[in-house]
């Protein structure tokens, strides 16, 4: 069974966990820890299948693109544009889950990731032009 708004396999023996209402972050633990307890290869090979899930992520984004374009004329329009929201949201919390998967550290590891690019994009005048 499949719950679309995570695109996460729930199998009646593991419910999916409480939203936490500790926002992003504590959603990004909670579901690393049921992940975890419900994973069914464990070790190296286990991280680097929950990487992989983000290639799997990308793919839903081009298929949600595609369909709100109607670019394949066979299938004409099959998706709207809520849809691609969806399956960029997707992608975001994919990346975010493991990440956690490779630090408990996440969320510093990706604030620091953030600014660094913030500043080589923005810069300290905030992108303004000049």
């Amino acid at each position: 069974m499949s719950d679309p708004s995570t695109n996460l396999s729930v199998s009646p023996a593991s419910p999916a966990p409480a939203v936490p209402s500790a926002g992003l972050w504590g959603s990004v633990d909670a579901l690393h820890a049921w992940l975890d307890a419900n994973r069914a290869v464990d070790g190296r090979e286990g991280l680097l299948l929950r990487v992989l899930k983000l290639s799997e992520e990308v793919g839903e984004v081009a298929q949600a693109v595609i369909g709100a374009t109607g670019q394949n004329p066979r299938k004409g329009t099959t998706h709207g544009w809520d849809d691609v929201q969806a399956e960029l949201c997707d992608v975001a919390l994919t990346a975010l889950v493991a990440l956690r998967g490779l630090t408990p550290d996440a969320r510093e590891v990706f604030a620091r990731h953030l600014a660094g690019v913030a500043e080589r994009s923005l810069g300290a005048d905030g992108g303004a032009r000049h």
